[in-house]
């Protein structure tokens, strides 16, 4: 079976399409784009994947990063 994705604009629709749903006794989920992380933070985890796709970068042995705690 296919299913169906709808991204609605506001809170009024996403009432009615649950609502026009629940009439049709359709099942269905709802997941909320809420982030735990902060857009800055985001940002930079995906700069710094973009960076590592791109041969930017250095790299560290083991032996080097044992070093920086000592």
């Amino acid at each position: 079976m296919e299913a169906v994705l709808l991204h609605p604009k506001n809170k009024e629709q996403l009432a009615a399409i649950k609502a026009i749903a629940k009439a049709l006794k359709i099942d269905f989920e709802t997941k909320s784009d809420d982030s735990p992380y902060s857009p800055d933070f985001v940002k930079k985890i995906q700069q710094g994947d973009e960076d590592l796709k791109q041969g930017k970068g250095i790299t560290v042995t083991l032996e080097e990063l044992d070093g920086l705690w000592k």
